[in-house]
């Protein structure tokens, strides 16, 4: 229960983030943070992740816009997770949704939620 910062990345070097809504509350999206993405959020507030299909670092929002400014850092009590609040600059998905949570499992089937 130490006060300093300690990330324990995984084997790959990665740690999960999820984005939260700092106003609502709402789950945006799930992504994976290494050190560099952590350090440039860090460093700008604006949301930096670990793509893992393209290898490299990317800016939420680096071509659509759709940046996410982060406002809290919340870390989890193994330090292995962290929760980013932030504000949205336009959907949060790729696929143009508010949030990357836009379906809710019905049985075995996948129903938009509004």
């Amino acid at each position: 229960m130490g006060s300093e910062f300690m990330p324990k990345f995984n084997s790959g070097g990665l740690l999960s983030a999820v984005v939260q809504h700092a106003e609502t509350g709402e789950i945006l999206m799930v992504a994976f943070m290494d050190r560099e993405a952590l350090d440039k959020t860090r460093d700008t507030r604006l949301a930096h992740f670990h793509s893992r299909s393209r290898g490299r670092l990317w800016m939420k929002g680096e071509t659509s816009g759709n940046v996410l400014r982060v406002q809290q850092i919340l870390v989890d009590c193994d330090q292995d997770a962290l929760v980013l609040k932030a504000l949205p600059q336009g959907p949060a998905c790729h696929t143009g949704a508010r949030s990357c949570f836009y379906r809710a499992l019905d049985d075995d089937a996948l129903r938009p939620i509004a």
